[in-house]
């Protein structure tokens, strides 16, 4: 127990077999998975609800087929979203390179766009029709609870009645996200890199005739990537990292400026960008942490490794580390008895995915998007017009290193 612990006037404390912090989507996978078992989870969400602006919005193939596993695939598609079956990237004014995601041996041959809220939403909707699972709102996670040694649940304060609540429980979960508190407060040790850019992202309005799906433009040293949103684009400039206020002292007309001059098509509808408070910055960040678990607690998804953007697999991977921790973790919470071994098989199992895929995005960063930043005359290597080759990192994208499966244990 925190030191200070006696000084203090908790409200109400709750006895759980697993707490759960952050409602990411490795969080609410997590808990919806440990439910249907029949497994006590208290899910604590910061936020009052799960809206944020430029929240990652991409279910690959590997999600999707996890959905459909648990029979939730066709509800979800019920979800207003777009498809994106594939993407195309011109460089300067060379014929557009497509890579093309039909050929993938799935049922799901595409990467499903749809609003991160909404998923988030549709998945606690239906968490909560088990009477095991448990979400609280607003809910500000301040301490760890340390018994012999071992983390047994957190100490947090509600956002309503700004009181000190203790959540008991045999096992912790951080899926708190890229600025995890539960790793800061478990004081667990990060291995960083600096990828070379930082992303703006804005919205435009989307035109008839527009095309669909995902576009790349890389002209004049800059590059701009446009994902559909139904009626408008969802937009990413890419610029080298610590270059935005620069760009911000020059205005927001020289950022129109240099958009239009990337991709021209949108010179029509640029004037919607009025203001920098329409544009927000994501610092690329690529990370992970030594160890994901300490006595009593597990380190997932962004918590655990911070992806870069490229190839959108974050919100993937972390499911993919949801479905994992469950089919290992299912049969412990059960008998009451989670082992320090067994959240060691945890990281074990999603070391070698999270470091192939890492280092997969480091190339594509240094050797494509780095060189296209600094090299107005670049061009893409000779590899990536091979057909055959650009299948490779379709496939990456969409499962990652192999696919993922829940294990229906009893």
């Amino acid at each position: 127990m925190a030191s200070t612990n006696e000084e203090r006037v908790i409200a109400s404390v709750t006895e759980t077999d697993c707490c759960i912090v952050g409602g990411g989507p490795a969080g609410v996978v997590l808990a919806y998975l440990l439910a249907r078992k029949g497994i006590r989870v208290t899910l604590l969400e910061l936020h009052m609800d799960f809206d944020r602006d430029f929240r990652g919005d991409t279910a690959h193939p590997s999600t999707l087929e996890i959905m459909d596993q648990l029979g939730l695939a066709e509800r979800l598609h019920e979800l207003r979203h777009t498809k994106i079956r594939q993407f195309n990237l011109q460089v300067g004014d060379d014929e557009p390179l497509t890579i093309d995601l039909s050929f993938l041996k799935t049922k799901f041959p595409y990467i499903m766009m749809v609003p991160q809220v909404h998923f988030l939403d549709f998945i606690t909707e239906e968490a909560k029709k088990f009477p095991s699972f448990s979400l609280v709102l607003g809910a500000n996670v301040q301490e760890l609870i340390r018994v012999d040694g071992a983390v047994r649940g957190v100490l947090y304060r509600g956002h309503e009645d700004n009181e000190w609540h203790e959540v008991r429980a045999q096992l912790t979960v951080g899926a708190d996200g890229r600025s995890s508190r539960v790793r800061r407060l478990a004081e667990t040790e990060m291995v960083k890199t600096s990828p070379p850019m930082d992303v703006l992202w804005f919205r435009l309005p989307r035109r008839a005739g527009d095309p669909e799906g995902l576009a790349g433009r890389i002209r004049n040293g800059h590059i701009l990537v446009m994902l559909d949103r139904l009626e408008e684009w969802q937009i990413a400039f890419v610029i080298l990292k610590g270059t935005y206020h620069q760009l911000r002292e020059a205005g927001i007309e020289q950022l129109k400026r240099l958009v239009v001059e990337t991709d021209p098509t949108l010179q029509d509808r640029i004037d919607h960008l009025e203001d920098w408070k329409q544009v927000a910055i994501l610092s690329v960040e690529s990370s992970r942490v030594k160890q994901w678990y300490q006595p009593g607690l597990l380190l997932i998804g962004d918590a655990a490794h911070v992806m870069s953007p490229v190839g959108g697999v974050g919100i993937n991977y972390a499911i993919q580390d949801a479905v994992v921790a469950a089919n290992v973790l299912t049969a412990p919470l059960k008998a009451g008895r989670v082992q320090t071994s067994d959240l060691k098989r945890v990281q074990h199992l999603r070391t070698l995915p999270t470091r192939f895929i890492q280092a997969f995005q480091a190339v594509v960063q240094k050797r494509i998007l780095g060189n296209a930043l600094t090299n107005k005359q670049f061009k893409l290597p000779f590899f990536m017009r091979l057909p055959l080759l650009r299948r490779i990192p379709a496939r990456l994208i969409a499962f990652g290193l192999w696919r993922v499966r829940v294990e229906d244990q009893k």
